[in-house]
């Protein structure tokens, strides 16, 4: 008995020392969600966090942005067809559905970034901060927010909007918006981002959002919506801001040029063997080498797993005008020939201009312009470009000339044609010149995927395509008869069948069912 009322005592000692600590859970010794959101620093790097969606976004864009168009197509892989190389090819072909993971990847890593930018808007607010910061903080947030918005709505129409942290299982469940509901919500943090960040001060920049950045995006807004008058307000006040473009086209690539006067926007990354941050675009565009040195500088690299994506078609080779310096910066012939098991045995990198490919061998174009000197394989230091001042021009260009101001259209379009190398194009009709911009957007910023999202913006996307479906599968003749029967439906990517499953409140896009 003695014994039993010693252990009683001693557990009520302890009882009473842990009161009700025995239930906090927030660790005292590491940074947690209920003490980190306190200091400037502090919010700065929740901010980064939620620009780093966009390295992932990127991974998949050119499927669903640039291999989507007749910009860029794929290298067929007989001897493999594992969902990962369908899926792919089915994007290219129009024959993607809701448990595409690749489409569907796009879909979460915009929500992804939309989701830590609202814990940054909803947690600075409780927070002292300077002015200046605050702004700065809540804008780049804001820019983000609306960027993500933008490209899901494009993708996908209209999808549930979220702007709030997602606090209780509730909140997690919601319906879709319309489309029109997404904008205006896209317009709003887009107008409230150029309210609040600053020009750029310098250059290069420092790679994160600025004044500059928003007014670019919402112009590309108001031009979606054709509101031409507004896309021209926005848009002129870029060229007030010390942008500019580079003398050499091939140098906007460079990376020795990143964050320059002509870059509004692109997204950062950094070689190294340390940290993660690397790019390796061109070991995914170079075709399934398995040596790919004589063009990767002497870096040896196996790439037979991850190459052939995002081909330049025969369309886009033909659409360069002689003469135009665009195209050898932009696309380069990887020469050699396909042994028996279907890979790339690659003996000379050669140039596009003027190339034909000597007996016994095959040249295969591949995109150039995130090609630069590097250490290691697969690890390499281009960063993407979003946002350049060239697309910025002939935006200006297309907003003027829809508003019956062809004299300034022509003066934006032809500062883009003369850097490269292309006499300017003199007095015409709205028409005529409607379509030499068109042409001009292509070839300039052919592989940053924007072709698919001018065709649909434009209203050409059907009508382009389904006429380029025909010429590629006189070429390919692997392509299914279902490819390329393109629907008004299609311009819409599905929404992931896995969020349809997942919350009752969402439908799914018509024709996908």
């Amino acid at each position: 008995m003695k014994t039993l009322n010693i252990l009683i005592a001693l557990l009520l000692v302890v009882l009473s020392s842990c009161k009700n600590n025995y239930l906090d859970l927030v660790p005292e010794d590491q940074p947690s969600g209920a003490t980190f959101y306190q200091t400037e620093e502090q919010f700065r790097q929740a901010l980064t966090a939620a620009y780093t969606p966009l390295r992932d976004l990127l991974v998949n864009d050119f499927y669903t942005a640039e291999m989507r168009s007749d910009n860029t197509h794929y290298e067929f892989l007989s001897n493999n067809r594992g969902t990962a190389y369908v899926f792919r090819e089915n994007i290219a072909d129009f024959l993607d559905e809701p448990r595409n993971a690749y489409v569907n990847a796009v879909y979460f890593h915009c929500y992804k970034s939309i989701s830590m930018a609202n814990i940054v808007l909803d947690r600075i607010g409780s927070v002292n901060l300077s002015e200046s910061a605050r702004n700065d903080i809540e804008g780049q947030a804001k820019f983000l927010r609306a960027f993500n918005y933008f490209k899901l709505v494009r993708y996908f129409g209209g999808v549930p909007l979220f702007l709030h942290e997602v606090i209780k299982a509730d909140d997690a469940f919601l319906a879709r918006s319309t489309a029109e509901e997404v904008y205006q919500q896209v317009i709003s943090d887009a107008q409230s981002a150029v309210n609040q960040l600053s020009a750029p001060d310098k250059f290069p920049q420092s790679g994160l959002a600025t004044k500059g950045a928003a007014i670019m995006l919402l112009g590309e807004v108001y031009m979606t919506q054709k509101k031409y008058t507004e896309a021209v307000e926005q848009l002129n006040g870029l060229t007030t801001m010390g942008y500019d473009l580079l003398p050499n086209y091939a140098d906007v690539f460079s990376t020795a040029n990143k964050n320059s006067k002509e870059s509004i926007f692109e997204v950062q990354y950094q070689q190294g063997l340390q940290g993660g941050q690397q790019s390796n675009f061109i070991y995914s565009f170079l075709p399934r080498c398995l040596n790919t040195g004589l063009i990767t500088f002497g870096v040896a690299t196996n790439n037979t797993g991850s190459g052939g994506w995002n081909t330049p078609t025969s369309d886009i080779i033909a659409a360069y005008e002689v003469g135009d310096k665009r195209k050898d910066a932009s696309i380069g012939i990887a020469e050699g020939s396909y042994n028996a098991s279907l890979n790339f045995q690659l003996s000379a990198y050669k140039s596009i201009e003027n190339y034909q490919a000597p007996d016994g061998k095959v040249g295969v174009p591949f995109i150039k312009k995130y090609l630069n000197p590097h250490a290691d394989k697969n690890n390499t230091d281009d960063n993407w470009p979003i946002y350049r001042y060239a697309d910025a021009l002939l935006l200006l260009a297309e907003a003027q000339n829809e508003g019956g101001n062809t004299a300034s259209a022509l003066e934006y379009l032809n500062k883009v044609r003369t850097r490269a190398g292309l006499t300017p194009i003199t007095g015409t009709n709205s028409s005529t010149l409607r379509n030499i911009i068109e042409h001009e957007r292509r070839v300039e910023l052919a592989f940053e995927n924007h072709r698919w999202h001018d065709l649909v913006r434009t209203g050409q996307a059907l009508t382009v395509m389904q006429r380029y479906g025909q010429e590629i599968k006189k070429q390919y003749s692997y392509l299914l008869p279902s490819a390329y029967q393109i629907q008004e439906f299609r311009l819409l990517y599905p929404i992931p069948q896995s969020e349809i499953e997942l919350n009752p409140a969402l439908t799914q896009n018509p024709g996908y069912n």
